[in-house]
């Protein structure tokens, strides 16, 4: 028996009639007009779920499904929203928050989220670094010494530091001037890893995709091998779809 209603997320009126989808624990998606909003939901059978990878990975994939469906613009909720009845919704939601819904729906009416990560390996760029500053590169070399006093040893190591700073935050510069002007909007995140030296999120015009990523490939040919891209082309608009306070 269920515990109440799990919701994926909100489309405009109508949306979507009807999906040919599993949800979690494998429960048919289902969809419900209320106030105006069509919402995606599922007979939830816990009462709370955990953020497993296959969860996550099923929550995920109701929400790709129905925008594959041609139902784009969609607001997509967080993981594991359980709700008891739709009355609930209501209160909670649309009747305090419906303005702001619709003001979200206006911003993502014809746009996809696209994400770029960015690793490198940074022993690699203090190698490179040094082979190219001569003053930097015979600063580090008289840390083989003996003789350094530890506020000597600070500043030396506190130099490399800032020089391959300054290096991360030279192509970040590069990617956010190639990329940024092709968005509507972008939102960097944290670095997710200490490999990770950047994490960003835009939201650009649906079909400007094939030209997104024809820019992204060529930053990593530009790049020559010296940065691992990760770049996801298709995925639910969560870092847009963020309700304001």
């Amino acid at each position: 028996m269920g515990t109440g209603l799990y919701l994926y997320g909100i489309f405009p009126t109508p949306g979507p009639q009807q999906l040919e989808a599993q949800g979690l624990d494998k429960q048919p998606v289902h969809t419900h007009v209320l106030d105006g909003f069509t919402f995606l939901y599922s007979e939830a059978q816990q009462e709370r779920y955990l953020a497993s990878r296959r969860n996550l990975l099923d929550h995920e994939k109701v929400l790709e499904q129905a925008m594959h469906t041609g139902h784009r613009t969609l607001l997509p909720l967080q993981f594991g929203l359980i709700v008891e009845d739709w009355r609930t919704v209501t209160e909670q939601l649309t009747a305090t928050q419906g303005p702001k819904l619709e003001q979200l729906f206006q911003k993502l009416d014809g746009r996809r989220e696209v994400g770029v990560k960015i690793f490198w390996d940074a022993e690699a760029e203090v190698q490179a670094l040094l082979a190219q500053d001569e003053q930097l590169r015979s600063e580090r070399d008289r840390l083989e010494g003996k003789s350094l006093s530890m506020d000597e040893v600070i500043r030396i190591g506190q130099a490399i530091e800032q020089a391959v700073e300054a290096r991360k935050q030279s192509i970040i510069q590069v990617f956010r001037s190639t990329l940024n002007p092709l968005a509507s909007s972008a939102l960097e995140n944290d670095p997710l890893t200490e490999a990770m030296i950047y994490n960003a999120a835009y939201l650009i015009a649906w079909d400007d995709e094939a030209a997104f990523s024809e820019k992204v490939e060529a930053l990593d040919l530009q790049f020559e091998g010296r940065l691992r891209i990760r770049y996801n082309n298709f995925t639910a608009p969560y870092n847009f779809a963020q309700l304001a306070n």
